[in-house]
């Protein structure tokens, strides 16, 4: 089997620390690393902000799980096995989220954090994935998006990089509580989007967008 390299397993931990601090996950949640086409490496099945430097597990694409790996790191597999291009994969539980989720409702792009997520893909089954089947049709719901919502059962986000999916995080709650909250003061949730110009020109990474965001959620 694939070793990961002591890096790549601190940058697993560092992630998965930071999720937990920034509220992103609780009890639930894991985040992995691609380290090439047929190996990532994912964090260890413990609370994320609670992982410490616990070493990861190196799995495969294909194949069953190793021991001891937590059974929804199947979609993992499936998102890699997809999609060439995808380096992390972060499964979250962020509360904003959740909420809207229950009412089979995602985030709209209202602001500029919110127009990396237009045209979200809702996955409608509530209960935990952990067969084959269920995690590949989910996958294949994601498609080329950088995330899905799982009504009542928080989201998965992918990007190239882990700094980039921890970032990919992060907005994806604050689009949530945006929505929420514009919801919530009772405005019509037809009215206040960006439209598809505004949203396209907001969807960019330039200006150190993820690294600055990666500094952040991962300081001290």
């Amino acid at each position: 089997m694939m070793q990961a390299t002591p890096e790549q397993q601190e940058q697993v931990c560092t992630a998965a620390r930071a999720l937990g601090r920034a509220g992103l996950v609780h009890a639930f949640g894991h985040c992995s690393l691609r380290l090439d086409a047929d190996h990532f490496l994912v964090c260890a099945a413990r609370p994320m902000e609670l992982v410490g430097d616990l070493p990861g597990t190196v799995c495969r694409v294909d194949g069953p799980l190793p021991e001891g790996v937590l059974g929804e790191v199947r979609i993992h597999q499936q998102v890699y096995r997809r999609r060439s291009e995808v380096g992390a994969v972060c499964r979250i539980m962020p509360p904003a989220l959740m909420a809207l989720s229950t009412q089979g409702i995602v985030p709209r792009p209202r602001h500029g954090i919110g127009a990396y997520f237009a045209d979200l893909p809702l996955w409608p089954d509530p209960r935990l994935l952990r067969d084959d089947a269920a995690a590949a049709a989910l996958a294949d719901m994601l498609g080329a998006a950088p995330a899905i919502v799982m009504r009542g059962n928080g989201a998965v986000v992918v990007a190239e990089t882990m700094p980039k999916a921890a970032t990919l995080a992060w907005f994806l709650e604050d689009a949530a509580r945006i929505e929420r909250e514009v919801r919530s003061m009772g405005f019509d949730p037809a009215t206040g989007l960006l439209d598809p110009s505004e949203t396209r020109d907001r969807q960019v990474w330039a200006g150190q967008v993820a690294e600055r965001m990666w500094d952040w959620l991962t300081r001290d």
